[in-house]
């Protein structure tokens, strides 16, 4: 907190939220001395916000009983920023959430000045985004208890029906929450298969957190866990391909969710599995980047299969000779 601008907000924030600290203890909370935390308390005050000061043993600091802040001001960035992600909200699958972001975007709208407001509502009427539309109904109620257990580093034991509608009672130290392909999971240990693993939330009948507590991984990215969890289903055929390309084009070409994408060289690898070598090697014929096929050679005859379709559809037909 080395900008003095931010310390000031932080000091305001401070004083918000708390009736009365005292001077030690603001100067600890902001890294600062006495003499620079007066100077901070001068600076409230140059900008109208009454500070006052309570002397003696058992004296410190407040904001002036029954004072308020004015309502929030945004600049046109972070009303477009706000704009966006209430629209992007929409398509999270949180049903009991809707009626939420159209009162949210009208108390939004009712603080802004009538240009940013125009242009909020503008974007709000002509914009739409094509996320992936949810799959499964979210439980805004769960999705709240794993993201606070997940904080608060809080294991939760949980009810789940996995796809072969087999029932089991697990506990778990939760990692965190990721949106996939229209559908939200959980990530994290599993105390019954003594593993990682990712759990969908519309298969949970019933979650409770627990008085335990976990340490949980600092490198752990829920997001890239999840992706090889379902790059490694037990799907019938491991398809191995290196693409000659960069990463972050790989990605954009053939989606995030058909393998791992690991970088090799100038080149990338991707492994996966399919149940349709015939759906594979239509992705790859897609794909504006020369590839080699690692595994299997199936995979190869199935790309020669798609090759020879294709060279028969381009061959012209009477229909498009022109007439003499």
């Amino acid at each position: 907190m080395a900008n003095p601008t931010v310390r000031v907000l932080t000091l305001l924030e401070l004083l918000q939220t708390h009736r009365h600290m005292s001077g030690r203890e603001l100067a600890e909370r902001l890294g600062v001395d006495r003499r620079t935390l007066r100077r901070y308390i001068q600076a409230l005050e140059e900008l109208g916000i009454p500070v006052t000061t309570e002397r003696g043993r058992h004296g410190g600091y407040r904001l002036m009983p029954g004072f308020k802040l004015p309502p929030l001001m945004f600049n046109s960035e972070e009303a477009l920023a706000v704009s966006l992600g209430l629209l992007a909200a929409q398509g999270l699958g949180i049903a009991e959430t809707a009626p939420a972001l159209d009162t949210a975007r009208a108390k939004l709208e009712r603080v802004m000045p009538a240009r940013l407001k125009q242009q909020a509502q503008a974007l709000s009427e002509s914009a739409r985004l094509e996320l992936p539309s949810a799959r499964a109904p979210g439980d805004e109620r769960l999705l709240l208890l794993f993201a606070t257990a997940t904080q608060a580093r809080q294991r939760v034991r949980l009810d789940y029906r996995d796809d072969r509608e087999q029932h089991t009672q697990r506990v778990l130290n939760p990692y965190g929450l990721v949106f996939r392909g229209g559908r939200w999971y959980v990530s994290g240990w599993c105390h019954l298969r003594r593993d990682l693993r990712s759990f969908r939330l519309d298969r949970i009948a019933e979650a409770t957190p627990l008085e335990a507590s976990f340490d949980r991984p600092a490198d752990f990215d829920p997001a890239a866990h999840l992706a090889r969890s379902i790059a490694n289903l037990p799907r019938a055929t491991a398809v191995s391909v290196r693409l000659h390309t960069d990463l972050a084009h790989a990605v954009e070409e053939l989606g995030r969710h058909i393998g791992v994408f690991t970088p090799d060289g100038s080149a990338v690898l991707l492994h996966a599995r399919t149940d349709s070598l015939a759906w594979f090697a239509r992705q790859l014929a897609r794909q504006p980047y020369d590839f080699e096929i690692l595994d299997p050679p199936a995979l190869c005859d199935a790309l020669a299969q798609q090759a020879a379709r294709l060279q028969r559809l381009a061959v012209p037909t009477d229909r498009w000779k022109m007439p003499e």
